[in-house]
């Protein structure tokens, strides 16, 4: 714990002041006691309940002074406090690969049931959009506060072949700032021939100029992107990082199935498969996020769970004043309550 005026920590000293002199007013209220004619009738009176019941209402009261003085000196506390953030994109991967059962029932499915507990846990003021990719990418559905909605997206996926990673971040970003121009043409080669970067074709009707801010600084929105296997066709997924990037926009990457590579076969054909971790890896360090590895349903599942907290709650360094002064009064009260009440005075 820090504090904004910390000089004002030097007023406990008067603390163990006021101890001292509780000490000595009681010593002096003691010889006073024994002028009465029967000491043993005081000492009846009082009770060895009595004597100890005396000391609560000073000892909560100096609590209160206690906890009034810190709160002077503007404590600040790394605190656990809702996130501003308003929608996230699912980019989720539909390629043919996905139908491989190295996670049961199978890939899909558990992304599927993994991605609908997510939307589910979710409060419901936070906007959700789908993207699903695998040679292109498509909304499939646009931000909403609708869980129906997003979860008949989600059951609605087709599988496709190939896997453009790079589409899926552009398509989610064209989403996002549907304002702004984005879109996939302006990221392939023809656009770098004619020497326009990401962020300048925009004055040939690509995205519209902007200026570039710190990467994750943009804490409205983040993406999501699911994918089990390396980019095939499209949009190189680092330069669209950039352009997230470029724009404070989080890509959390989530990785699914075999990282050495592997031949799936099924319904008479076969392919190459390989997760390519170094991009996704890459992608999200570039946006200032984070990349998780599920090698099980389980695992999928757990991955979910720990962005649903991370994007719905921050740790931030906050003022807690007010938590300090609300417990002064509390304790106050209550000193001057049992004070009342056992001895029909205050203090």
């Amino acid at each position: 714990m820090t504090f904004l005026w910390p000089q004002f920590l030097w007023l406990l000293a008067a603390v163990p002041v006021l101890v001292l002199l509780y000490v000595w007013l009681m010593r002096r209220k003691k010889k006073l006691a024994i002028r009465y004619a029967s000491l043993s009738i005081v000492r009846e009176a009082m009770g060895a309940g009595q004597s100890i019941k005396r000391h609560v209402p000073p000892f909560l009261f100096l609590l209160a002074m206690v906890a009034l003085l810190i709160a002077a000196a503007r404590p600040l506390a790394v605190v656990m406090l809702p996130t501003n953030q308003q929608t996230i994109i699912l980019a989720m991967d539909v390629s043919g690969s996905m139908r491989a059962t190295d996670v049961l029932p199978n890939r899909l499915v558990a992304a599927q049931e993994a991605a609908k507990g997510f939307i589910k846990d979710l409060p419901r003021n936070v906007k959700v959009g789908i993207v699903a990719f695998a040679g292109s990418a498509q909304v499939a559905q646009l931000p909403t506060v609708n869980r129906e909605d997003l979860v008949t997206a989600i059951d609605a996926f087709q599988l496709q072949r190939a896997t453009a990673t790079g589409n899926a971040i552009v398509v989610s970003l064209a989403t996002l700032f549907p304002d702004a121009g984005i879109d996939v043409s302006q990221f392939g080669p023809q656009s770098k021939q004619r020497g326009n970067s990401i962020d300048q074709a925009g004055k040939e009707g690509g995205p519209k100029p902007f200026t570039p801010v710190a990467p994750g600084s943009y804490t409205s929105a983040a993406i999501i992107m699911l994918t089990d296997g390396q980019r095939t066709t499209g949009v190189d997924p680092l330069d669209a990082a950039k352009a997230a990037a470029e724009r404070g926009v989080r890509v959390y990457t989530v990785g699914v199935g075999t990282v050495d590579g592997e031949t799936i076969g099924f319904e008479g054909w076969s392919m190459r498969v390989r997760l390519d971790e170094e991009t996704l890896k890459a992608v999200a360090n570039k946006t200032s996020a984070d990349y998780f590895y599920a090698g099980t349903a389980a695992d999928l599942k757990k991955v979910y769970d720990t962005l649903s907290t991370r994007l719905t709650v921050e740790k931030k360094e906050t003022e807690v004043s007010a938590l300090f002064a609300m417990a002064a009064a509390a304790l106050a009260l209550l000193s001057a309550g049992l004070s009342l009440f056992w001895f029909n005075r205050i203090l």
